[in-house]
C-alpha cells in the first residue's frame, strides 16, 4: 500500500491491521467518488493541538481567553477546563460516568459566556486575533473534496460561530462543508443570549443530537466513508448514516500518547501519533481520487 500511498511510511503512523487497512482503501478507491464522504471531528482534528512547544486553542480556548471575556470569567472558565478536562481524557473512567460530567462541565461553560455579553460583531475578529492554525496540508484537503464535489461533514463539540469563522478566514469554506455544533444565538442588538440546543459534548457526536437534521439521509448513497477524529467519543460521528460499506477510520493522537496508544488502536483503523499535519489523508484521498 506505501507504493500507492507514501505518506503512510510516515514515522507518525501506526496501523494494527496492514492489511484490512488496504483492502478497505482499495474498495474506497474502487467504488468511486460518487459513493464517498467525509465525516470529521474539528478542534485538534482538523486544527492543529501544537505549535512551537505550545498548545493551540480550541474553538472554545479562543472564546475564553479573548479580550471580551473579562479576567473573573477567564478564571473561571480556566478552572473548569482543570477540573473537568482530566475527566474527559481519563482512560479509566466509563462513558457512561463522563458523560453527565461532561453535559456539566459544557452548560457551566456556555452559562459563564452567556453572562459576558458577547457581541456577533467581535467574532471575526477574535478569530483573527487567535493562535488558531489549520493543520498543515489543509487546503489540499479541502481543495480536493471541494473539486471533487465530495461532501464534508463536520461535527464539533466545540463552538460553531467561531469554528466556522476560522474555515472562512483560511478561505476554504465551500459549499460542500456541512457543520454541526453549538451555535450562539444572539438578540436583535447582536448580544449572546444563550446556546441553541441540543448540546454537544465530546461522547455525545452520535444520532441522538442529529434527529431532525436529516443530513446523512439526503447522503443516503454515499455509503463509503473517511472519518476523521482525536478522541474516542469521535468514533460515533458515523451513526446515523443509514447503510454504512466501507468506512475508514483515522485518529490523531495528540496527547498522552504511550498511555493511549492501545486504545487507539483498537478503534481507529490508521492512528496518526503527534502529527500536525494532514499527510496521510491527503495522500489517501489522492491514491482515491486519481483515476
Amino acid at each position: 500500500l506505501c507504493l500507492q500511498v507514501p505518506e503512510l511510511e510516515k514515522a507518525t503512523v501506526r496501523i494494527r491491521q496492514p492489511e484490512r487497512v488496504r483492502e478497505i482503501i482499495q474498495s474506497l478507491r474502487e467504488q468511486g467518488v460518487a459513493k464517498l464522504q467525509v465525516i470529521s471531528d474539528f478542534d485538534m482534528t482538523l486544527s492543529r493541538f501544537g505549535c512551537n512547544g505550545r498548545r493551540c486553542p480550541t474553538s472554545h480556548n479562543i472564546l475564553d481567553t479573548s479580550r471580551v471575556i473579562s479576567e473573573d470569567g477567564k478564571k473561571k472558565l480556566k478552572d473548569l477546563l482543570h477540573y473537568y478536562y482530566p475527566i474527559e481524557i481519563d482512560p479509566n473512567r466509563t462513558l457512561e460516568e463522563k458523560c453527565p460530567l461532561m453535559v456539566e462541565w459544557w452548560t457551566k461553560a456556555h452559562e459563564l459566556l452567556v453572562q459576558q455579553k458577547i457581541h456577533k460583531g467581535d467574532i471575526a475578529q477574535i478569530v483573527r486575533e487567535s493562535e488558531a492554525i489549520l493543520r498543515d496540508g489543509f487546503k489540499e484537503f479541502f481543495d480536493q473534496l471541494h473539486k471533487n464535489n465530495i461532501p464534508l461533514f463536520i461535527f464539533s463539540a466545540g463552538v460553531g460561530d467561531i469554528l466556522e469563522e476560522i474555515i472562512r478566514q483560511a478561505n476554504v469554506f465551500y459549499s460542500n462543508v456541512n457543520v454541526v455544533s453549538n451555535y450562539m444565538d444572539f438578540n436583535d442588538d447582536g448580544v449572546l443570549t444563550h446556546f441553541r440546543a441540543p448540546l454537544i459534548h465530546t461522547y455525545n457526536k452520535n444520532n441522538t443530537v442529529l434527529q431532525g437534521t436529516g443530513y446523512f439521509q439526503q447522503l443516503s448513497t454515499r455509503t463509503n466513508i473517511i472519518l476523521l477524529g482525536d478522541s474516542m467519543g469521535d468514533l460515533t460521528m458515523a451513526d446515523g448514516v443509514p447503510s454504512v460499506e466501507n468506512i475508514l477510520k483515522i485518529g490523531f493522537l495528540n496527547d498522552k500518547v504511550e498511555e493511549q496508544r492501545g486504545k487507539y488502536l483498537d478503534s481507529y483503523d490508521i492512528v496518526l501519533e503527534s502529527d500536525e499535519t494532514l499527510d496521510v489523508v491527503n495522500g489517501i484521498l489522492r491514491y482515491i481520487l486519481t483515476e
